[in-house]
């Protein structure tokens, strides 16, 4: 398969005894090939068809219709042969063989009985946590399954805090987001908009908006679609304008950047300009870009605090580590503009790093802290991590279509011992985010991890070589020099 992205990409057909590749079908998300190699199941679009492998297909060959397609289910059965499906994938795909103890045979009489009394997939989904509770490990979650449909209209959100004012409803924070980033600007922080932070939200569809009506009851069901608020610096219905907004389902995104732009000039203010301030959201696809973006922007920094609180995990981040625990080797001088010589390695931030960590943090949240108090990059701060290091892959879905993991990877450390696992990594500073100061606009983790690395710096600050005096390497016999 060519291409092979989220659309899909090109099949083809080769064939071992000439060599010779050739176009089989132009658009496969899946492809399925039976046992005997004659027949080849794909979806492509929104369909599937069934095809002979002899020749590609064309037209509407093999083209499955699905409608008037009907499935008997009997949930009872179902629940039951799912209940041993778990219990049969915690037998024989776990990383290790002995359940972690637990008798399991005895666990499957215990939790067998309960399946009676189970009258809903959230009722199984229980019952499912529990028998696999007995295990004790982490990632052993139970996910998906057939649901009743049922309708939900997603109530549209603004991207703003609205505070009750003396029985209307003022805006007191318009969140933007990342404008340089697709998808993360807020609905009311568009260019243009014209709509002010301490202005009054007075209708929705031309509703009006008054306390104790809840705001989001008139937004109910307005996500993803244009609506008319009206709005105004004052209660006074003469003062207003109306504005056209399309308004989110989600704003995770929108708080989430406020929340990391309110560190980074948290740690800015505290140092002087002095430490970098990186937050990673996980060790996956986020993470990477969350590090490569901000950490190499802040190359001129003299240290570097790196937030992994809340790290969600996903990887493991030996590349982010690797990076941090860069050293200084040498540089290029260059004769350009004010001179300023080149590090070797060119990308790198090379003074003291502090991490801050917490027990929201795992997974390859985990994994993260571990491996940068391993290599001695620095001391971490906050709380201990959560402690589920193991790796999920490969294990079979359940017949409705919902999802049961057995960890099938334990991580152990270089002395052969079982690490991290049920524990978690514990901080070389122990400092908690209690409610008061939280509440009060403080982050005393953070801060505490500012301090560190300014005390670091006292000591640890690297300072760059100026660049020597040209060499003079001219010889010539007889010249006398």
């Amino acid at each position: 398969m060519q291409g092979g992205g989220f659309g899909g990409g090109e099949l083809l057909k080769y064939s071992v005894e000439d060599g010779e590749a050739e176009d089989f079908v132009e658009q496969a998300t899946a492809v399925t090939v039976s046992h005997d190699r004659e027949h080849l199941l794909f979806r492509s679009g929104p369909g599937w068809r069934v095809v002979g492998t002899a020749r590609a297909p064309g037209g509407n060959d093999g083209r499955l219709d699905f409608d008037g397609m009907r499935v008997r289910v009997e949930p009872t059965a179902e629940y039951a042969q799912m209940l041993r499906d778990g219990w049969r994938f915690m037998r024989d795909f776990l990383y290790v063989d002995n359940q972690h103890g637990a008798p399991w045979d005895d666990v499957w009489d215990w939790y067998s009985a309960w399946l009676p009394d189970v009258r809903h997939r959230s009722d199984f989904n229980q019952l499912l946590d529990m028998l696999s509770g007995e295990i004790a490990v982490g990632h052993s979650y139970v996910r998906g399954g057939d649901y009743p449909d049922l309708d939900n209209p997603r109530t549209g959100l603004l991207g703003a805090d609205l505070e009750e004012d003396a029985g209307f409803y003022r805006i007191t924070r318009i969140f933007d987001g990342g404008h340089w980033t697709p998808g993360t600007a807020g609905p009311l922080s568009i260019p243009g908009m014209d709509v002010s932070e301490g202005d009054y939200l007075l209708a929705v569809d031309g509703a009006e908006l008054r306390a104790p009506t809840n705001p989001y009851e008139l937004l109910e069901g307005t996500a993803g679609r244009t609506i008319t608020l009206t709005v105004g610096p004052s209660p006074a219905m003469d003062e207003t304008r109306d504005i056209i907004v399309e308004p989110i389902a989600n704003e995770g995104i929108l708080r989430r950047w406020a929340w990391v732009e309110a560190n980074q000039a948290r740690v800015d203010e505290m140092s002087g300009g002095r430490l970098a301030y990186v937050w990673l959201p996980n060790t996956g696809q986020g993470g990477y870009q969350y590090f490569n973006r901000m950490y190499y922007a802040q190359q001129d920094r003299e240290g570097a605090v790196i937030d992994e609180r809340n790290n969600g995990g996903g990887s493991a981040a030996d590349y982010i580590v690797d990076m941090l625990d860069r050293e200084l080797t040498g540089y290029f001088n260059s004769r350009a503009g004010d001179r300023k010589p080149w590090t070797q390695p060119m990308a790198g931030l090379f003074g003291p790093k502090v991490m801050v960590i917490n027990e929201r943090a795992g997974s390859g949240g985990d994994l993260l802290p571990y491996l940068f108090r391993f290599k001695g990059v620095g001391p971490l701060v906050g709380t201990k991590t959560w402690g589920g290091l193991v790796g999920t892959w490969d294990t079979p879905p359940l017949i409705d279509g919902g999802g049961f993991v057995a960890p099938r990877g334990g991580f152990f450390d270089v002395n052969g011992e079982w690490a991290v696992e049920a524990e978690g990594v514990a901080p070389d500073i122990e400092v908690r985010n209690d409610p008061a100061p939280v509440i009060a606009g403080g982050d005393p983790q953070l801060e505490a991890a500012v301090n560190e690395a300014l005390r670091l710096l006292e000591t640890g600050k690297v300072t760059f070589a100026d660049e020597p005096p040209p060499p003079v390497r001219f010889r010539r016999p007889g010249s006398g020099q």
